[in-house]
């Protein structure tokens, strides 16, 4: 993926976790809880676009911040 892409997504889950009043611990807690393996510093670098997203982390976060597909994957 398109590095500017990744760091476009990543700010648009950040935007939703913020709007939802959830820290990274929070998120990355919820994530663990519902299978992914996802840690805290993970979250900080999928937010800033140097970590990959796997579908199933893009699934349970459409879930967990209630949010549909486009507000995540939004570009512009």
């Amino acid at each position: 993926m398109n590095k500017q892409t990744e760091k476009k997504i990543g700010e648009n889950i950040r935007a939703l976790r913020e709007k939802c009043k959830m820290t990274q611990d929070e998120l990355a807690a919820k994530l663990q809880l519902a299978g992914c393996d996802v840690t805290r510093s993970a979250i900080a670098k999928i937010e800033v676009g140097q970590r990959h997203l796997y579908p199933d982390e893009i699934v349970l976060l459409k879930q967990i911040l209630n949010a549909e597909y486009d507000d995540i994957f939004r570009l512009n």
